[in-house]
């Protein structure tokens, strides 16, 4: 039978009062102590105002990012020279003469206190002390000196979420080297689109992953990806499946253990310019090859500092816990605590196996005080009618911590009313492009169902109508208008930066079009409505798509969704497509139920002229459904990369749906 029930209790107003801080945890939060710190060394009062310092860190950004640099006590050399070029966002370059190592400022009092804890899906755990984690790092770095790493080459990793994956990237770093990695999920086509583009001398790989239960092999994988890779020089493997794996087809290539057990340790780190490469990151490449993003040392870790501590209220002693895979960035964001001497919690494989408590239980073990996830997890938990605050404790959770796509006022319901009533849900918002967010949360501020609570700070972001100007309370383009330290220092293999100035500062002279869809609210927080090149155009008006995933999803029938706008008779109409519960038909009842929602909860033109139902959504690795890609399937054109999909099989549900024609 269909069910055309929707899924209040948990439907709230968007824009409703759900969190507050109190007195005591406003005066206990790290902005207040860097806000008295900014008006000892710059003179600046922000009245406990926290947009007066938002608008004060744009407005001087020469004082706040050297401020930050010291109140923080990063260990380096910070230079004579904070900003350059600062009137021109290409060419704009922060702290030239500014001498760090990323590993050195993550390892700083590497003592007994605990660092990371690694948990798989089949019950395996594995714990390293700040001290341990430091001696691995020091002993791997020297296995890659030794094998001829050095400044600026390119050491990739195929790895699951995993303790290791963490040795590796800091050992790349202590060198100044470059570091990479993709998920075992990803097909060797989608491994080699990416890592064959940034010549690596050094692969490190598993044999292996678990997933749902399953064990899946890749060392036949491995053997051909290093075959493809000429510029590999040497091979680390990690046993992951097997305590022994067959090494024979594989040339230079070394167990991990084996590796760090027999190196001489690396006795010092080796600095570099704040603007010298330290991660390469992926577009997910849904449109073509993937673009390899390079990201620089210092700017990467001020703009995480900054995260961290202002935003989040992150401190030392805290558990901090993200689920995502290394194969996207809030792997690399979340890494990065370990400057704030946090404990990591790391998760590898299926956050559903056995159920939907796997993730809470994880929390409770854990003592978790920050919890990140994706707002699909969080949609999926609801889905499956599972209670946290029913099931286990949360007495330490403080912040929840959400992203890869909007959140609807729907999801902030749900996790005020069944995960917890006291805790700061931080949407937050940014991407690959940056490493890092232009919206997110805000300790000494509300939270507003539907609504990201603010700016970044050091972000000149803004909200561009069609014509570049600023507007508020109306939707437009998620833009930057002024430079920032964590913009990519490059496009790899773009050597006049034609790719990268195309990327982001062609719709907008010199100005960063992010390519989200956004309002700036009365709050002073920011509502993501979608990307903006999946943005619908009925009768020449554009309307977000998030606003019809929101009141699609709440009907209990509907698993997931998907909308697209197609090219019809001059004009653009609304198609809808969805993943029904099992059971489930769409009957004509049922449509109508669904338009009816849609118009009563956002307007006429959100309303779907078509409503398909298929069998399965495409989604990217990362977990993103991928409008474009289905765009390109109802048009008639040929998406260009399916190995960006984690789905790929899901698009050929999108073909011959004569409904269409």
């Amino acid at each position: 039978m269909t069910d055309h029930t929707l899924l209040p209790p948990h439907a709230i107003e968007h824009g409703k009062l759900l969190w507050q801080p109190t007195l005591d945890q406003i005066n206990n939060t790290q902005v207040i102590d860097f806000a008295h710190y900014v008006l000892v060394h710059a003179g600046f009062d922000w009245g406990g105002n926290f947009q007066a310092l938002w608008q004060w860190s744009v407005t001087d950004m020469n004082a706040f990012w050297k401020l930050l640099w010291q109140w923080h006590g990063v260990v380096g050399d910070i230079g004579s020279r904070i900003l350059i070029n600062e009137t021109e966002m290409l060419g704009a370059q922060f702290f030239p003469d500014a001498k760090l190592n990323f590993a050195e400022n993550l390892l700083v009092d590497a003592d007994d206190q605990p660092a990371v804890s690694a948990y798989g899906e089949d019950g395996r755990h594995f714990e390293l002390s700040r001290a341990e984690l430091a001696g691995k790092v020091m002993s791997l770095a020297g296995w890659l000196k030794t094998n001829n790493v050095t400044k600026g080459d390119r050491v990739v990793a195929f790895t699951p979420n995993v303790a290791e994956a963490v040795i590796t990237m800091l050992a790349t770093a202590t060198l100044g080297a470059v570091y990479s990695s993709c998920s075992p999920d990803f097909g060797i086509n989608g491994v080699v689109d990416r890592f064959g583009q940034i010549e690596p001398k050094v692969l490190m790989a598993c044999d292996g992953h678990l997933y749902a239960g399953k064990k899946i092999d890749h060392m036949s994988l491995v053997a051909d990806l290093v075959k493809r890779l000429p510029t590999l020089e040497a091979v680390l493997i990690l046993p992951y499946l097997d305590s022994t794996p067959n090494l024979h087809e594989i040339p230079n290539a070394c167990y991990f253990h084996e590796a760090i057990d027999t190196a001489e340790p690396v006795k010092k780190f080796s600095r570099v310019g704040f603007n010298d490469p330290l991660y390469i990151l992926y577009s997910s490449g849904t449109t073509g090859p993937p673009k390899c993003i390079v990201h620089g040392v210092g700017g990467t870790l001020l703009q995480h500092i900054k995260e961290h501590r202002l935003h989040g209220n992150v401190a030392n002693g805290d558990t901090m816990f993200y689920f995502t895979t290394c194969g996207w960035m809030m792997w690399n964001w979340l890494v990065s605590a370990l400057v704030i001497k946090v404990k990591l919690v790391l998760f590898e494989g299926n956050p559903f196996f056995p159920g939907p408590e796997r993730l809470w239980e994880l929390a409770e073990r854990e003592k978790i005080s920050v919890f990140g996830t994706s707002a699909k997890y969080l949609d999926a938990v609801r889905q499956s009618g599972y209670v946290p605050k029913e099931m286990v404790c949360l007495n330490d959770l403080r912040i929840l911590l959400s992203t890869g796509s909007p959140l609807s006022s729907d999801g902030f319901a749900f996790v005020y009313s069944k995960i917890k009533t006291d805790v700061q849900l931080s949407s937050i918002s940014g991407g690959t492009d940056i490493v890092s967010c232009f919206a997110l949360g805000c300790p000494v501020q509300p939270v507003f169902a539907g609504e990201i609570q603010t700016r970044g700070l050091g972000m000149k972001t803004d909200v561009l109508d069609e014509s570049g100007n600023s507007i508020s309370g109306k939707q437009g383009e998620l833009c930057c208008t002024a430079p920032f330290p964590s913009m990519p220092i490059k496009f790899w293999n773009d050597p006049d930066g034609t790719k990268y100035q195309s990327a982001y500062f062609n719709h907008f002279s010199g100005i960063w079009r992010h390519g989200d869809w956004a309002t700036l609210t009365k709050n002073g927080g920011i509502v993501i409505h979608g990307r903006s090149d999946a943005t619908l155009n009925p009768g020449g008006v554009r309307i977000g798509t998030a606003e019809i995933y929101r009141q699609v999803e709440a009907f209990n029938a509907i698993v997931e969704a998907i909308v697209i706008g197609q090219k019809w008779h001059d004009d653009v109409r609304i198609v809808l497509f969805v993943k029904l519960s099992d059971g489930t038909k769409l009957d004509d009842q049922l449509k109508n139920d669904i338009r009816s929602a849609v118009r009563e909860g956002a307007t006429p033109r959100h309303v779907p002229a078509i409503i398909i139902a298929v069998p399965d959504i495409p989604r990217t690795r990362s977990g993103k459904i991928t409008e474009l890609a289905v765009k390109d399937i109802i048009h008639g054109r040929t998406v260009k990369n399916t190995e960006a999909l984690a789905n790929a099989e899901a698009l050929s549900h999108f073909k011959n749906l004569t409904e269409l024609q």
